[in-house]
């Protein structure tokens, strides 16, 4: 799976949770409306599309605030 392809699909789910058309590869996490049930909700998707333990990977808070951030860094940790 390229990165461009991860972009995709975390941007499909992060519309979906935030309940918004569309979310730019950029916006922050927090500024489009997603609470803590919604980062949850992100998680579990993470784990459950990528087959990705986030327990182990040594991703933080920092990695979850943008779509662009969090693709790098899973195409970074899946590769």
């Amino acid at each position: 799976m390229t990165r461009s392809d991860i972009e995709q699909v975390l941007l499909q789910e992060v519309c979906r949770i935030s309940g918004r058309a569309s979310v730019g590869v950029d916006e922050l996490f927090h500024e489009i409306g997603m609470d803590s049930l919604g980062f949850i909700e992100l998680l579990l998707f993470i784990e459950i599309t990528f087959d990705f333990k986030l327990e182990d990977s040594g991703l933080d808070k920092d990695t979850f605030r943008t779509v662009r951030i969090l693709a790098d860094n899973l195409y970074e940790k899946l590769n």
